[in-house]
């Protein structure tokens, strides 16, 4: 078999030519209304859209409806703006369907289209249960971004799908202020989850524009009101993860800001959560900008803790959590609980602070105890959506409203999840990682948990619900984890179509080099037993294979014409990984290993080779790196 090798383009390039080629394609005759240029998923990741373009005689203004399979099933909406050039996108079609969608203009032209879509793959998962009415949804989907095997998909008031996308997307989904998306990458930087940045995307599929940065993007992102963008990181050198945020420019990619968490709080094993690890000692899931204080507020799951820190100096303020087992120093941080009814949270995720200055979080409750003697099994568990009222000038914190604990285990998460707020007594309380592994409830993530899936001992759900008064308006059900639920509305006047290539922004850093070459003998070309994959992108080299734990391997970018050789040391050592938030880049074989070699400092051509325990191998591939690439 040998090496399996290959090109791989950036989805940004890949788009391009699919644009450039319909564009084309377009050009070459004449489109009214009476004969319009339509192409299904024209950027090639979202099978439920389509593009329709044709010119009018005069500017007109349009009216596009894609017909529902019933009338409360339809999604309308007008381009803001009279044009003669018509550029339509269309959302809201249904998979494995012929659809019907009516153009209207104001100069009383009308057209009806058919677009028959494809069957989609049974990562399209459909609801098990939804409640709701189609006047309560209006013209929102309820989109919802995986963890286990499954497609980013939004669903309409009859659970079903209206749009979906076919990359691998991970963690938070939001809309921004230009009407298109925020989500991360589909690209691998760092095992288990870690990736290279987030992509902005329009509801098209295209991808408009990707920032990168060195130390990966992982669970959050916010948008700050002059665009810049605050993004969860690490400094992957120094061997914990999830523990940084940086800001973004919005324009350049450039790092403006960093916050590091070990500035400010005791690093593991100091308020540890049931599924602290050094490596993990923190994993900081939320970020959330609050401008009428100038702070900002994170989400620390492993240390049952929600933080407040000052914006410009990143001074801690305060800390919301159970006080028990943390230093005498840290003390004067914690709040006191006064009230009624009160529950500190535990692993919690998706931290908010309210206009009123409450603070909303998604209290997961896993093991609800900092004490392993009193860790609570997930069968008489509970999680929930939370509000607290602080008192910051008397430390006190005061209990006010939550759902999800009357439901016992059947609501439980043991990770992920997400809450929104809407208006005063209007919230999302989205449990996204119910479980149950050989038909008891999870106290694991079900993250990464494939093969137990495939042999039908693991059972991974999911349940959203939106409650208004504390009435329970929307309940939807579907049989696979989702990391967030988000409630949007398909057609946002902002996010309309532009033609032309996206931009790849920031940087993915510098590769740290293995200084010294290791000593081995030659042992030909690889063996497949290795299963190696070589694959080169425009700005890395990704390698893969299949290694024991504990094998000692070198990947080696041996000079042509004068270049220096670089040496990179591979991991096989396998982290246990206990708060797996993502299983989809995850693959069967527990030997499986990927490591990304940037190309950001690497100009000429090399030869890969790989010195695996005392053997050198050929792989019988040769890369060349380039600034233009990057």
């Amino acid at each position: 078999m040998g090496v399996l090798y290959k090109e791989v383009k950036h989805i940004i390039d890949q788009q391009y030519e699919a644009e450039s080629k319909f564009l084309e394609e377009y050009g070459k005759e004449s489109h009214t209304i009476a004969n319009p240029f339509v192409v299904l998923n024209p950027y090639l990741i979202a099978p439920l859209t389509a593009l329709v373009m044709f010119e009018n005689e005069k500017p007109a203004f349009a009216k596009v409806t894609v017909k529902g399979k019933e009338a409360a099933g339809d999604y309308m909406y007008r381009p803001k703006s009279d044009a003669r050039k018509m550029v339509l996108p269309i959302y809201g079609l249904y998979e494995d369907y012929e659809n019907t969608v009516v153009i209207e203009l104001s100069t009383g032209e009308t057209a009806t289209l058919k677009i028959v879509t494809e069957k989609a793959s049974e990562q399209l998962k459909k609801p098990t249960s939804i409640e709701t009415t189609p006047e309560y949804m209006e013209d929102n989907v309820m989109m919802v971004s995986p963890t286990s095997p499954a497609y980013t998909a939004a669903y309409d008031y009859a659970g079903d799908a209206r749009w979906y996308n076919t990359l691998n997307l991970a963690f938070d989904l939001k809309r921004v202020r230009n009407g298109r998306l925020f989500v991360g990458t589909d690209r691998l930087v760092a095992p288990p989850y870690h990736t290279t940045g987030i992509y902005e995307m329009g509801m098209i599929g295209k991808i408009y524009k990707e920032f990168r940065i060195p130390g990966g993007y992982h669970h959050d992102e916010w948008e700050m009101e002059n665009g810049d963008i605050l993004i969860l990181t690490q400094y992957l050198a120094r061997g914990t993860v999830e523990d940084a945020c940086v800001m973004v420019d919005r324009n350049t990619g450039e790092i403006l800001k960093e916050w590091d968490h070990q500035d400010v709080l005791p690093v593991y094993p100091v308020g540890g959560s049931g599924s602290q690890d050094a490596h993990d000692w923190f994993h900081n899931n939320a970020v959330w900008y609050d401008k009428k204080t100038n702070s900002l507020t994170f989400s620390g799951r492993h240390q049952d803790i929600i933080i407040n820190r000052d914006f410009e100096t990143g001074k801690l303020n305060w800390i919301i959590g159970d006080p028990t087992g943390w230093p005498e120093d840290m003390q004067k941080y914690f709040f006191k609980p006064v009230g009624g009814d009160f529950d500190w949270q535990y692993e919690q995720h998706a931290c908010m602070v309210l206009p009123n200055g409450d603070i909303m979080c998604f209290d997961n409750g896993h093991w609800r105890s900092k004490e392993k003697e009193h860790y609570v099994d997930a069968k008489d568990n509970f999680s929930r959506g939370v509000i607290y009222h602080i008192d910051t000038d008397n430390m006190t914190i005061e209990q006010v409203w939550q759902y999800g604990k009357e439901r016992g285990a059947e609501f439980f998460s043991c990770y992920i999840c997400n809450c929104e707020y809407y208006e005063r007594g209007h919230y999302l309380v989205h449990s996204g990682g119910i479980g149950k592994l050989n038909g008891e409830w999870m106290n694991m993530p079900g993250a990464g948990m494939t093969a137990a899936i495939d042999d039908g001992s693991a059972e991974l759900s999911s349940i959203t619900v939106e409650v208004k008064d504390d009435v329970v308006l929307y309940e939807m059900h579907l049989p696979a984890n989702y990391y967030r639920a988000e409630k949007l509305h398909l057609y946002d006047e902002g996010d309309a179509v532009t033609f032309g290539r996206g931009e790849i922004l920031g940087s993915i850093g510098m590769t740290e080099e293995f200084l010294t070459e290791v000593p081995a003998e030659d042992g030909g070309m690889v063996p497949d037993s290795y299963k190696t994959k070589i694959a080169k992108e425009a700005d890395r080299l990704v390698f893969k294979a299949s290694f024991e734990k504990g094998t000692l391997v070198m990947l080696n970018l041996e000079g042509e014409n004068g270049s220096p050789t670089r040496h990179y040391f591979v991991p096989t050592t396998k982290r246990p990984f206990l708060a797996m938030c993502v299983g989809t880049f995850l693959e069967h074989d527990e030997r499986a290993v990927e490591f990304p070699v940037s190309g950001e400092g690497i100009e000429g051509t090399y030869k890969v080779t790989v010195t695996i325990d005392e053997k050198k191998y050929d792989t019988g591939v040769t890369v060349s790196f380039s600034a233009k690439q990057r």
